[in-house]
């Protein structure tokens, strides 16, 4: 028993630091400090690893819950015992499960970013003021990463529209330049931790 506890936890503890670099941006979305967003993205190039090792332990505890009893342990039970919930296949279920929306998590951390507001009245902007930027970002690995980029920065005046892109460690920002200007888009990109590549 103590070997499927310990099975569990490690399983858990593997999924959970798989998902790491993705969840921290949400995390600190929420609680307001943008700021230590990226501060476990150096976890994402042993994400693979993590994700096996999570699915070997999580294959292990389930093969020891259900491989067949030998005829000593069936004659050690006592008939009146319930095993504690903490032992049973709904718990190892129940981890199953977490563990699985963990490791999904960067698929759909994106629903936890506000869409921008479209209901804003349509402004005109003059061509002439219309500038495009390619701003080249170190730390994003996944499209939470992206929604929390585009966040921020649609957050200023000006902003036309804004495109982060992380498997091309990028984004593409389209705004007026007689609202906004390199330096406080550049500074909304910064507050979330990810860095400006130059």
């Amino acid at each position: 028993m103590n070997n499927k506890k310990k099975l569990i936890g490690t399983s858990i503890l593997a999924a959970i630091t798989a998902s790491l670099c993705c969840i921290t941006p949400v995390l600190a979305l929420l609680a307001g400090t943008s700021g230590i967003a990226s501060t476990f993205s150096w976890i994402e190039p042993f994400r693979p690893y993590l994700i096996g090792l999570t699915v070997l332990v999580l294959a292990c505890a389930w093969y020891l819950k259900l491989k067949p009893k030998t005829k000593a342990e069936i004659d050690c039970e006592c008939e009146d015992e319930k095993p504690k919930f903490i032992n049973s296949k709904g718990f190892l279920f129940l981890v199953t499960l977490l563990a699985g929306a963990m490791l999904a998590f960067p698929r759909y951390s994106h629903v936890f970013y506000p869409t921008p507001d479209t209901s804003k009245e349509i402004v005109y902007v003059e061509q002439s003021n219309v500038k495009e930027i390619r701003v080249d970002i170190e730390g994003m690995t996944c499209s939470g990463c992206e929604a929390h980029i585009e966040s921020e920065v649609n957050k200023l005046d000006g902003i036309i529209k804004v495109n982060a892109d992380y498997e091309s460690a990028n984004t593409i920002v389209k705004y007026d330049e007689t609202k906004v200007d390199l330096q406080k888009i550049e500074t909304a990109i910064l507050s979330t931790g990810y860095k400006i590549v130059k």
